[in-house]
C-alpha cells in the first residue's frame, strides 16, 4: 500500500465511522463535496494538514488517531512532492516557496520522537518514539540570551513541525461524567469509586481561530528582530507557542462536539469559568495577517471575559443579504451526529486565564465537559494600548502599525 493509499484509507474509515455524509461533512468543514471525494478516494492529497485534522476531530478520532493521521499526511504529502505533482489549487496558505509547513522543513526529518531545537522545550514525554502517549502541556519556548542572535529560520520550522505533533496529542476536552448531587458517576458502588463512568460524546478544539488570518494577533515577550516571518496561517498556533507567545484580544475556537451512543445526549448550556485575571502593561502584539476575504459569517457565541461573571452569549451569522439567526442552546447529539459551536472569546482590558464547561444530559445521566487548553486554561490578553506590529515581505522585518 501506498503513501496516498494508507492515507486515504484512514480518512474513509473515519468517514464511514462518523456515519456522516460526504455532504454533511464538506459543509461543515468548510470544502466542496468533490474534494471530500478525492480526498478519501486517494485521488488527492491537501497541501495543508489542517482540513484533515477538522475532519479527524468532527468524525469522533481520538488523539492516537489524530497523530497517526498527521504522520500519514506527513508521508503522503512528501510522496506527492518528489513526484511533482501539484496541490489542491486554493488550499495552501501563505508562505515561501520551497519553505515546508508543519509537516517539516527542507529535507529535515521531524516526528513525534525529533528533539527540540535549541532554545525550544517539549513536555515531557513529547520526545517519545512514534507511537508513545504523548502527553504534557504546551511547548514553551526559552527566552533567549541578552544579545543572542535570533534562531535560524530552519529551527523554528523544526519546531513548528514538532509541537504540531505534540498539539495533536494532547486532549481538548477532558470529560467528567457526574451524577445530579456533583458525584462522580459510578462513585457510590465499591466496584468502581472515585472513577467517572464513560461520558456519551466526545468533544474538542477543531479550529483556533475559524476566521483566520484576520483580526489574529499574538503577543509574545520577543523584540521584533528576534521574531521570525509569520507562518501560513494553519501554522501560526505552534510557531506562536514556540515563541512563547498568546492569543492576543480575541481567541475563535471552533468546538465539535459528537455523540457517541444512539440515544441523543443534550448539550443544555455552557459557562465561562475564569481562573486569573489582571491587568498588565501594555504588551507588543504581531498581527497574523491582513487578508480577511468574504463570505459566510457563521452563527457564533460571543464570550466577553472582561465583565466580572463572563457568559456566553448566542449571536446571529450573515449569508451575504441573509440573517441568519442565532441559535442558543439546547442542542442535541447522538451518533453520526454533530455540533459546531463557533465562539468568539474577547478582551480589550485584561490578560485572562479561562475554561469552559459545557453540561449535557441524557435520560437519567448528567454531567460536565471540560473544555481547555490541553489541560491547562485557555490564555488571552488583550492587546489595546501596546504595539502592534505587521509584517513587511518587501522589507522581510516587522514594522509597528498605527
Amino acid at each position: 500500500m501506498d503513501s496516498g493509499d494508507r492515507l486515504a484509507g484512514l480518512l474513509k474509515e473515519l468517514k464511514e465511522r462518523s456515519g456522516l455524509s460526504y455532504g454533511t461533512l464538506a459543509k461543515r468543514l468548510h470544502v466542496s463535496t468533490s474534494t471530500l471525494h478525492r480526498y478519501c478516494n486517494g485521488d488527492a492529497v491537501p497541501t495543508d494538514f489542517a482540513p484533515l485534522e477538522r475532519l479527524g476531530r468532527l468524525c469522533g478520532a481520538s488523539r492516537e488517531e489524530l497523530v497517526g493521521l498527521h504522520r500519514a499526511w506527513i508521508v503522503a504529502d512528501d510522496a506527492r512532492g518528489r513526484s511533482g505533482e501539484p496541490g489542491e489549487p486554493g488550499e495552501r496558505g501563505g508562505g515561501e516557496t520551497g519553505e515546508a509547513g508543519a509537516g517539516g522543513a527542507g529535507g529535515e526529518d521531524v516526528s513525534a520522537g525529533s528533539a527540540a531545537p535549541a532554545g525550544v522545550e517539549l513536555p515531557a514525554g513529547s520526545a517519545a518514539p512514534a507511537g508513545a502517549d504523548v502527553l504534557g502541556g504546551p511547548v514553551v519556548a526559552s527566552k533567549p540570551a541578552a544579545g543572542a542572535p535570533p534562531p535560524s529560520r530552519a529551527r523554528y520550522r523544526s519546531a513548528l513541525a514538532a509541537a504540531a505533533v505534540v498539539a495533536l496529542a494532547v486532549p481538548g476536552a477532558h470529560l467528567v461524567a457526574r451524577n445530579g448531587d456533583g458525584e462522580p458517576a459510578g462513585g457510590r458502588n465499591g466496584d468502581s469509586a472515585g472513577v467517572a463512568a464513560p461520558a456519551p460524546l466526545n468533544a474538542g478544539i477543531s479550529s483556533y481561530n475559524w476566521a483566520e488570518p484576520c483580526g489574529q494577533y499574538y503577543v509574545l515577550d520577543q523584540k521584533p528582530q528576534h521574531v521570525p516571518p509569520p507562518p501560513p496561517p494553519q501554522d501560526t498556533r505552534p510557531w506562536a507557542r514556540a515563541l512563547g507567545g498568546i492569543d492576543g484580544g480575541h481567541m475563535q475556537l471552533q468546538v465539535t462536539v459528537t455523540g457517541r451512543t444512539r440515544e441523543p445526549v443534550v448539550l443544555s448550556r455552557l459557562h465561562v469559568r475564569v481562573v486569573e485575571r489582571d491587568r498588565p502593561p501594555a504588551p507588543a502584539a504581531y498581527s497574523m495577517g491582513d487578508g480577511c476575504g468574504s463570505g459566510i459569517t457563521p452563527q457564533t457565541f460571543d464570550v466577553d471575559l472582561d465583565p466580572p461573571r463572563p457568559y456566553v452569549k448566542a449571536v446571529a451569522g450573515q449569508d451575504g443579504d441573509r440573517v441568519v439567526p442565532a441559535k442558543d442552546f439546547p442542542y442535541r447529539v447522538a451518533t453520526g451526529d454533530a455540533e459546531v459551536l463557533n465562539l468568539d472569546v474577547h478582551t480589550e482590558e485584561h490578560a485572562v486565564a479561562w475554561y469552559l464547561e459545557l453540561e449535557w444530559s441524557t435520560g437519567d445521566r448528567k454531567g460536565t465537559l471540560r473544555l481547555d487548553d490541553g489541560g491547562q486554561p485557555f490564555r488571552v490578553r488583550a492587546v489595546e494600548g501596546g504595539t502592534v506590529y505587521g509584517y513587511r515581505p518587501d522589507k522581510g522585518e516587522w514594522v509597528a502599525q498605527e
